[in-house]
């Protein structure tokens, strides 16, 4: 599947078009990607968020996303709300104000934390102002 950089980060049913969606597709987009496993290993990123966050795609991917690439995130607004909605297998699609604090000053930016029950991929995105 193809997605199209005019995609709104407020797209319904986001995450099932990124699950069909290849690298390059990812790159198209105009905010970030970070898709995460259930071990919360990232296993996708685009290149929207790799410059945005200056972390290159080798440095994240196959890196625990809540103790090694973001911990700014490991809390119960973000971490937590995941390990809930798999534990308790309902869907999360919720999007929050949040501020980035990691290796940058800090940086008001909107997350959408995206899951679905029974999806290999967990996403958290990004879009910033």
């Amino acid at each position: 599947m193809t997605l199209h950089a005019a995609i709104p980060f407020d797209q319904p049913d986001l995450a099932a078009l990124l699950a069909h969606s290849d690298a390059t597709a990812l790159d198209d987009l105009g905010f970030g990607v970070i898709g995460f496993d259930a071990a919360g290993l990232v296993q996708r990123y685009n290149s929207f968020e790799a410059q945005a966050a200056g972390l290159r795609a080798g440095r994240v991917l196959g890196q625990d996303l809540f103790l090694a690439v973001a911990p700014c995130m490991n809390n119960f607004m973000v971490a937590q709300r995941f390990a809930d909605a798999r534990a308790d297998n309902v869907p999360l699609d919720a999007t929050i104000n949040y501020v980035l604090t990691l290796r940058m000053r800090p940086t008001k930016v909107q997350l959408r934390l995206a899951y679905q029950p029974g999806a290999a991929l967990a996403y958290v995105l990004v879009q910033r102002s």
